[in-house]
């Protein structure tokens, strides 16, 4: 970019015996004065109006050409209302003695002679000791201007009392180097502009000032004259500053490297990485003109935010459109378009909610045609997009396990963010592809389907390894894949059945775990059942204790799932009992026989009512401990066989292994027992021919208790 010398200065106005041809200075040497110009040519000489023209074309050639950020329409303009006044002028015939000393009052002036020492008229405020030339060089642009105006002023007054009739070349010549020197200070405008988002920036008093001149200019000349003079033709500086802003934004965008060749194997990635270094440009800039430009701007009442705001985004749109029509490969065309509808279109660009940019208002970054060939190939990459969220989202989680974060209790269950992340994740993604078509909702929805099926194991799996595994965290854990099966499948009926399978698996996971820490905890306990010391003291207080205080938790998990491990949880309990009993390390006789029957009778009622107290639904479960007790303290034997059938009927997966320890627990003789198993084992296989696999409604429990072969069951099977 061009120092502001190079755009300020213009032609110094000359006395009408030094006719120069009027030079913009060249890039550099803003600092020479019209001095300079004029001794290269002879003291004296009186050109003829030919001769002025051929020089002020000459001129503007020049002066366009040294400065290629000025715009040439400044000049081109100025010549031709000045080509018209001339022609006037020239009709009027020559005065150039009653003009001689008003041309060279106003060359003093412009040279830097006080035009109240040579006219007697001015005002008061103007900087006598200076030119405009350097006045504009120093960039006090008000004092300029209200030079100029009052010397345009003055040389309007003068051509209306036809001072100019003998000397039609004098008020060119004034003419020209007044309309040369607005153009100076138009180009300095616009170097201003140009600076402004520069290394070294741009003064905010500058600035001010620059908006006080543009307004002061509207102020003076607010519509074109009646009679068209052109010295009092609106100069549009607004539109030349607006313009210039756009130019400002165009240049500091193609700043941005053009990244990686598209086509490469590197060209996605070079291209996200000029995209974001495009972001850092523009956010920086927009930061700089919000906090730095625009305050000094509105102290003049200049709506400098909005111009910028819209020049950056047709400057991006501009560059946005060269970037698509030039890449190839579809991992390009959808960088393109998630940095169009994601990254720019953030409300988060700016980095502050004040510079967030308007979405209605501005035009589309891209053609209708562009858009829709990226967002043909945007499904394409849509699904690496959502996996990535979904990293981001166990990331999160990890975080909260390596912190200890216990899990917030919210309606009176476990929650944990990560039922909301998803949630969000998957609503965001379709409601933003619903707003496209119907056909990318749909498609979208499919692919959230696919990522979070392959994230829910990942999910457990991450879980169950970490060191966060307690019951809080799995009963959270538990309420959150009830969720996503209630909340995702009412939400989006039809669509999600495929996710059944995996939030099913992850649920009976944590619920395992969550009864495997339980069992671990109550396990020893159950080893001090049917044993002597068994008989006279409350072994099983203890474990109900610890059942008990368990549950709390269980409260805490939405219902279904809730009721599903209390169940688990009352099955396990007597499961484990009934185990115990049927491999009881020491054998009971006659007294203590009858009394560790009443013992496990007093026990079921104990199990059973402390469960019936905590909502346990499995009332199927309140008959097999009686029944076993019943059998061991029969005193009748031929009864014996009426509490074996009770207890086949209710629980036919029981086999005839475990027939045989619990008849080895009695010792009743060779022949009843062959009697009694051969009973059972008819019971069974009729029950099998009734209700086939899955019998009494699905329920398990023998099935699970392992017997071994013991002497015992030896004895009782010969």
């Amino acid at each position: 970019m061009p120092s502001p010398q190079s755009v300020a200065s213009g032609p110094e106005l000359h006395s009408p015996r030094e006719p120069v041809v009027p030079q913009i200075p060249a890039q550099g040497t803003r600092k020479a004065n019209s001095e300079d110009a004029s001794s290269a040519h002879r003291e004296g000489l009186r050109p003829g109006l030919g001769t002025l023209l051929r020089a002020f074309s000459k001129a503007s050639q020049r002066a366009s050409g040294c400065t290629p950020q000025e715009d040439p329409g400044l000049l081109r303009r100025s010549s031709r209302l000045l080509f018209r006044s001339l022609r006037r002028a020239r009709d009027e015939g020559p005065a150039a003695d009653q003009t001689q000393a008003t041309t060279e009052a106003s060359s003093r002036a412009m040279d830097g002679v006080s035009p109240q020492s040579s006219t007697g008229a001015g005002p008061a405020e103007l900087e006598e000791d200076k030119s405009v030339a350097d006045l504009i060089t120093e960039r006090k642009l008000l004092a300029a201007f209200e030079q100029l105006r009052h010397l345009e002023t003055r040389l309007v007054a003068e051509k209306a009392s036809r001072t100019f009739e003998q000397d039609p070349t004098g008020f060119a010549r004034r003419a020209m180097d007044l309309c040369l020197h607005y153009d100076g200070l138009a180009a300095e405008i616009g170097a201003i502009v140009l600076e402004t988002l520069g290394p070294d920036g741009v003064d905010a008093a500058v600035l001010a000032e620059l908006a006080h001149v543009v307004r002061a200019e509207e102020e003076a000349h607010p519509e074109p004259p009646a009679d068209g003079d052109f010295l009092c033709t609106p100069r549009h500086w607004r539109q030349h500053w607006e313009d210039a802003v756009r130019r400002s934004a165009r240049e500091r965008v193609q700043q941005v490297s053009t990244g990686e060749a598209p086509g490469t194997a590197e060209g996605a990635s070079g291209l996200a990485q000029l995209l974001a270094e495009l972001g850092r440009l523009v956010r920086h800039d927009l930061q700089k003109v919000q906090l730095e430009v625009h305050p000094a701007y509105a102290a003049a009442g200049y709506p400098a935010w909005e111009a910028y705001l819209r020049a950056f985004h047709g400057a991006v749109a501009q560059r946005l459109q060269e970037l698509a029509h030039d890449a190839h490969g579809c991992e390009q065309l959808y960088v393109l378009l998630d940095w169009a509808s994601n990254v720019y279109s953030s409300p988060d660009f700016l980095g502050s909610q004040d510079l967030a940019l308007p979405s209605e208002p501005l035009p589309p970054l891209l053609a209708p045609d562009v858009w829709a060939r990226l967002e043909s190939d945007y499904t394409s990459f849509l699904e690496t997009k959502i996996a990535s969220c979904f990293d981001g989202i166990l990331q999160v989680e990890q975080s909260r396990w390596v912190a200890a974060e216990a899990p917030d209790v919210l309606q009176g269950h476990y929650h944990t963010p990560l039922s909301i992340d998803v949630h969000m994740l998957v609503a965001e993604h379709v409601k933003a592809a619903g707003a496209i078509s119907a056909e990318l909702e749909a498609t979208t929805l499919q692919i959230c389907t696919r990522a979070l099926g392959l994230f829910l194991p990942r999910f457990e799996k991450a879980f169950l390894e970490s060191g966060a595994v307690s019951e809080p965290n799995l009963c959270a854990n538990i309420n959150a894949c009830e969720e996503f099966r209630t909340h995702l499948l009412a939400r989006f009926p039809g669509s999600l059945e495929e996710l059944e399978k995996p939030l099913v698996a992850a649920t009976c996971a944590f619920q395992k775990r969550l009864l495997q820490d339980l069992q671990g905890d109550v396990q020893p306990l159950f080893k001090v059942l049917c044993t002597k010391a068994w008989l006279t003291q409350d072994v099983l207080q203890p474990l109900l204790d610890k059942v008990v205080a368990f549950a709390g938790h269980l409260e805490r998990v939405v219902p279904p799932r809730a009721q599903e491990t209390l169940q688990e949880v009352h099955r396990y309990v007597v499961r484990e009992y009934l185990a115990q009993a049927l491999r009881p390390h020491e054998r009971f006789r006659g007294v203590e026989r009858v009394s560790g029957s009443q013992k496990m009778g007093l026990d079921a009622q104990a199990i059973g009512s402390t469960f019936q107290g905590l909502g346990s639904e499995a009332t199927w479960l309140g008959r097999a401990i009686p029944c076993v007790a019943d059998i061991l303290g029969e005193t009748y034997k031929d009864d014996i066989r009426r509490h074996l059938e009770t207890l086949i009927r209710s629980y036919p997966d029981i086999r005839r292994d475990h027939v045989l320890a619990i008849l080895a627990l009695r010792r009743l003789g060779h022949r009843r027992n062959q009697h009694l198993l051969t009973h059972a084992q008819d019971l069974l296989r009729a029950a099998a021919k009734a209700e086939g696999p899955g019998a009494a409604g699905g329920h398990v429990l023998f099935e699970e208790i392992e017997v071994p072969t013991s002497m015992d069951v030896l004895i009782t099977c010969i």
